[in-house]
């Protein structure tokens, strides 16, 4: 069993409960999330991340991307739009029983107007997988109000689907654009176009400095978990509203079956890749 399945199979909510803000934001944390941890893990070893850095993380979710940084001693900021995500964040970053040995971790709702500490010499922008909750959360819009606070030459992230030829989850969420729009031909590409990082990176006026690619498996304990995980992403909000959530759980159940295993697990290869550009 790779390191991406779920360890323990959260219980099995009906329909009504499951699309409940905090039941969603719960199987993205427990679910969905840590299947970037290798992309994580990438970036912060590349970028030799630890005691003297002091990391921005943009749509940072229930702060799993956040854990492995302050656990090399960084000063992390989280920012998610999410209420549901930020409380489950705090519990991870923040628990009322670390007796202060988070106050080098702050979480919030917006990007902060200004900040009376040093300026970010890193800002993260990992989540492609999970859809913008409104037009705040746009990359170009949240670039826009953090790249204010970070320094000069400061290292900006940004994070997408690889080559779709390499990203087996690419023919599953083409049922999203199925349902969605049923006219509009399912070839199951992925979001995006294969120069979107560099694009947004030249919008924002910064410089790229380096990219890299990261195998990041999707990986579940069983097809529930699956179908569960990814629609906490909100990739197939449109669908169900098109239609209506059976139809959704029905179709994406049937997507992943190319991707059960005999002992009844689920497994997606994936790779993603992140571009590293530079504040002038």
């Amino acid at each position: 069993m790779t390191a991406s399945l779920v360890r323990h199979r959260p219980p099995h909510p009906d329909t009504e409960t499951r699309q409940s803000p905090r039941a969603r934001a719960r199987d993205w944390a427990e679910i969905q999330e840590r299947m970037l941890v290798p992309l994580h893990e990438a970036v912060l070893e590349r970028l030799d991340v630890g005691p003297d850095t002091r990391l921005l993380g943009l749509r940072c979710g229930s702060g799993l991307a956040l854990l492995p940084a302050a656990a090399r001693g960084a000063a992390v900021t989280g920012v998610d739009s999410c209420p549901e995500l930020l409380a489950l964040a705090r519990e991870r970053l923040l628990p009322a029983d670390r007796d202060g040995a988070g106050a080098r971790a702050e979480l919030c709702a917006r990007v902060p107007r200004a900040s009376d500490n040093a300026p970010f010499d890193l800002v993260t922008l990992f989540e492609p997988v999970r859809r913008p909750a409104d037009d705040r959360e746009e990359p170009a819009r949240l670039l826009a109000e953090a790249l204010p606070l970070a320094a000069r030459g400061a290292a900006v992230v940004l994070a997408g689907w690889g080559p779709p030829e390499r990203c087996a989850t690419s023919s599953v969420l083409a049922v999203a654009a199925k349902l969605a729009d049923p006219l509009r031909r399912a070839d199951g590409r992925r979001p995006g176009g294969r120069d979107d990082l560099e694009e947004t990176a030249r919008r924002a006026g910064l410089r790229p400095d380096g990219s890299g690619r990261v195998s990041c498996p999707f990986g579940y304990a069983d097809p529930d978990s699956a179908v569960r995980g990814l629609l906490a992403t909100g990739l197939f909000d449109a669908a169900a509203r098109a239609t209506d959530a059976r139809q959704v759980d029905k179709e994406l159940a049937e997507a992943l079956h190319p991707y059960i295993r005999p002992d009844g697990t689920v497994r997606m290869p994936n790779v993603f890749r992140y571009l590293i550009a530079r504040l002038p």
